[in-house]
């Protein structure tokens, strides 16, 4: 299929391993949009928006929670309500915030930020020991640590429920508070086992995304104490995610939520498909042991081309799209929309494009 709209025609793919972002509303779905009661949102008068955050916030143990545009607005309003100009969010060197949210950061919370290089996105409470500064007017103030569960680049990695404790015990030792970015949470949820609100018991703030395995259009909602939530309403106004009736969205949120959590499995179990498939191929590597979500990263330097041109290759020769994460590294990402059919077909192509080159 071409696409001929836009600057340039293009290939669209007819299996789409980009992202989880890129599903789109299911049947069902759709119905609850069209039915959608609404109201007021900005005056907490949207029943249907009112619902998702009830149902979020009784999801991840916490007294209130906001509706929001999408999950990056989640972490720069939690930043902003946590940090004053100047200060310091640690966090690893492959947070989401830190690469793919446009320097928000910086540029919204007016917050520096301070890394630590974790496995596989992943560290403890030892590695936070470590960057804390000397508490003198010369350093900037460190008030928050940020984890991300799952870990994006780190494979889709789920963070041990110990480490999370041993991250909270620094966090108390050093009188900071935690932030969770669980855009990918419930796929972290579903695979271990451990419910939602154990891994946000004790942290300060936590959000979930809507748009992602979950399969909603558009959206987030941000957790957190009564307090927190109301500053974080006045930062949504400022940010510009007021979004008057709402619960047009909102409803594919509640929908999602009661009809697409324990399909994440299937996710899952289509990545490890993936990865088992590919793994013997000549010129790529993967290891599917640690595939433990819905994500499958892999290298093809031993291919003899880029990731770039390989992503090229498979999309205008197989119509399958595969991103580039770097020189050779690619990331597949499975989805509701994509089945058991579809991930033969994504296997077959990647062995035919390896050959190829």
């Amino acid at each position: 299929m071409v696409s001929t709209t836009g600057p340039a025609a293009r290939v669209l793919p007819k299996i789409d391993l980009y992202s989880d972002t890129v599903t789109r509303p299911t049947s069902g779905m759709r119905r609850a949009i069209a039915e959608a009661e609404v109201g007021n949102e900005q005056a907490e008068e949207d029943p249907t928006v009112n619902r998702l955050q009830d149902m979020v916030a009784n999801l991840l143990g916490k007294e209130r929670a906001v509706f929001l545009p999408s999950g990056t607005m989640c972490n720069e309003i939690a930043y902003r309500v946590w940090c004053d100009h100047g200060d310091e969010i640690i966090l690893d060197e492959t947070a989401h915030a830190l690469h793919f949210e446009s320097g928000g950061p910086g540029a919204l919370a007016g917050a520096m930020t301070r890394t630590i290089s974790g496995a596989r996105g992943i560290f403890d409470g030892s590695a936070v020991d470590a960057v804390i500064r000397l508490k003198t007017r010369h350093a900037p103030r460190q008030k928050l640590i940020s984890i991300e569960n799952t870990a994006n680049l780190g494979g889709g990695a789920i963070w041990p429920m110990e480490t999370v404790e041993s991250v909270v015990g620094a966090a108390d030792r050093h009188g900071l508070k935690l932030h969770i970015d669980g855009a990918r949470l419930l796929n972290a949820v579903v695979a271990s086992g451990i419910p939602a609100r154990d891994f946000s018991a004790r942290c300060d703030s936590v959000w979930i995304d809507l748009s992602k395995g979950l399969g909603c259009p558009v959206g987030a909602v941000l957790a957190g104490s009564d307090a927190f939530i109301e500053d974080a309403w006045r930062f949504k106004h400022q940010f510009g995610g007021a979004m008057r009736q709402a619960g047009i969205i909102a409803a594919a949120g509640v929908y999602a939520l009661e009809h697409h959590v324990d399909r994440l499995a299937d996710d899952h179990t289509h990545a490890r498909r993936l990865a088992d498939g590919i793994a013997d191929v000549k010129g790529i590597r993967v290891n599917p042991n640690e595939v433990e979500t819905n994500m499958v990263y892999f290298d093809v330097s031993g291919t003899g081309v880029t990731g770039a041109e390989f992503s090229r290759r498979l999309l205008s020769e197989h119509e399958v799209r595969i991103g580039a994460m770097g020189p050779h590294l690619m990331r597949a990402v499975t989805h509701l929309d994509v089945g058991h059919p579809e991930i033969e077909l994504a296997v077959a192509a990647v062995r035919a494009v390896a050959a190829e080159v």
